[in-house]
């Protein structure tokens, strides 16, 4: 606004005046709320930025190619690379082999006179070559018999059996070994037929894996009810979801595991609707480990919390946010941590009280200080007016007060984890799964891949052959998995 402009403004008399003054102060608090609107975004931004999977609950896939982030895992006091006794996997000879294979001398090596009419004695040296034979399929023709009855001459006839449908099929070992390539490893429906063609030099329908696909969920039904029970009756149980697109939608993905047991469902929802369908976690009476997802809370069981979580959101208001408090508790942390490790390795189940009592302390003083600190910092700006949203670094505090119990419970019970890494393990390979083949297009095709995915990883815990497995299901006699000892 010019000088002219304001003294004609002035020329109007007072209440000209004080309406450009209130419309000039009406500005500048419109200017002010959306400057700490975008202050906020930035510093949301920012935050976002340096976020990793070493700071956060993001994925390792997800960090930038520049940046290599650093490990939370401490080194330990061993060397690198096998250790002292350790066996080795190298090729044995074996006392029998299929072929036995002599190279006679053709000439003599001095005079070059032919040794072909020598009679020869095998030298005590051997050499033994593994190799995979040529692979053809083998067929089996089935007929029946007719037979007459000596007493009314009746004539019967046999009768073939439920495996051997009409016509020409495939039998139990190539539908195991497809269902093996294609559930097991994720090899694509294609590639697994095209696989097999190549092997075999026979061409697969994806129609025939699909069927068993279907085949295998449905026979394995009744084992899925004795996982889910195994895992309900467990002492310590691992929680966790994570998204699977389903349909062009967005799923979940929902694991209730132990080191014996893995249960995946699919359902469309995360939170509460899931867990009470799913059936696992209301009638779960053990201690339930996850990283403090709410829903799981609501339930009555004893819970512990994930350290791992703890740590990485430590580790990014440490180094990003330069909080002191934060490196102190991730220390104290991994000190307990290390505690409870020497005492296992002498045998104990627990730490002894004092001990326990002296970390407990320390975890209060370092909360205490914490609450401190965070008081002395403003509250983090949102640009909007009414209440402001707490920072990170109070809600983890708060938290960490709040389930102190279900965060050092690891400590009085060594059957308790430190972190819950037992079930992200067993979703990352689900999360391979879906990055090799994006979604399903059904939700069945997503039910009977969490049952069969269920038994492959109960199986595996439990030392079976995957691939006897799966043909023992085809076979009609499907192996049921029990708890070791």
């Amino acid at each position: 606004m010019k000088r002219e402009e304001i003294k004609a403004i002035y020329d109007l008399g007072p209440d000209a005046v004080f309406d450009l003054v209130e419309r000039l102060f009406r500005l500048i608090e419109e200017q002010q709320l959306e400057l700490a609107t975008l202050k906020a975004r930035v510093k949301e931004l920012e935050d976002r930025l340096a976020t990793n999977s070493r700071n956060s609950s993001k994925p390792p896939s997800s960090d930038s190619f520049g940046k290599k982030t650093k490990s939370l895992r401490q080194p330990g006091s061993k060397k690198s690379g096998a250790q002292t006794g350790h066996l080795g996997s190298a090729l044995s000879y074996v006392e029998t082999p299929d072929r036995l294979v002599i190279h006679d001398p053709v000439r003599c090596a001095t005079c070059g006179c032919s040794l072909g009419e020598v009679a020869s004695s095998v030298c005590p040296e051997r050499r033994q070559v593994f190799d995979v034979p040529p692979l053809k399929l083998e067929v089996t023709e089935h007929r029946v018999s007719r037979k007459e009855c000596p007493q009314c001459d009746h004539q019967n006839v046999g009768t073939f059996p439920a495996a051997v449908p009409t016509g020409a099929s495939y039998g139990e070992g190539v539908r195991s070994l497809a269902l093996y390539l294609n559930k097991e490893h994720f090899i694509p429906s294609l590639r697994t037929c095209a696989i097999f063609e190549a092997l075999f030099k026979q061409p697969l329908a994806e129609g025939t894996l699909a069927t068993a696909v279907e085949f295998c969920a449905l026979e394995l039904g009744e084992i899925e009810e004795v996982i889910k029970e195994a895992v309900v009756q467990a002492r310590v149980g691992h929680f966790d979801e994570t998204g699977m697109p389903v349909a062009g939608k967005r799923g979940w993905l929902h694991s209730a595991s132990t080191a014996h047991w893995t249960h995946y469902a699919y359902h469309e929802k995360r939170g509460s609707a899931a867990t009470e369908e799913i059936g696992i976690l209301p009638q779960f009476s053990g201690r339930a480990c996850h990283d403090g997802f709410q829903a799981y809370m609501k339930y009555g069981c004893p819970h512990s919390l994930c350290n791992a979580h703890h740590l990485r959101e430590l580790t990014f208001l440490d180094e990003q946010l330069g909080r002191e408090w934060a490196h102190e508790m991730k220390a104290l942390l991994l000190e307990i941590k290390q505690g409870v490790d020497e005492a296992k390795l002498r045998g104990q189940s627990e730490l002894p009280g004092q001990r326990r009592a002296a970390f407990a302390q320390r975890y209060e003083e370092v909360l205490s200080k914490g609450f401190a600190a965070e008081a002395k910092e403003p509250a983090p700006e949102s640009g909007k007016r009414g209440r402001k949203k707490q920072s990170k670094a109070k809600n983890l505090l708060d938290r960490l007060r709040k389930y102190k119990e279900e965060t050092l419970c690891f400590m009085k019970d060594f059957a308790v984890p430190f972190d819950n890494n037992l079930a992200e393990r067993d979703l990352r390979m689900m999360k391979v799964q879906q990055k090799v083949s994006g979604c399903f297009r059904t939700a069945q095709g997503a039910r009977d891949f969490c049952r069969i995915r269920s038994y492959i990883s109960t199986m595996k815990k439990q030392g079976h052959n995957v691939l006897e497995a799966l043909r023992s299901v085809f076979a009609g006699t499907p192996l049921v998995p029990a708890s070791p000892g």
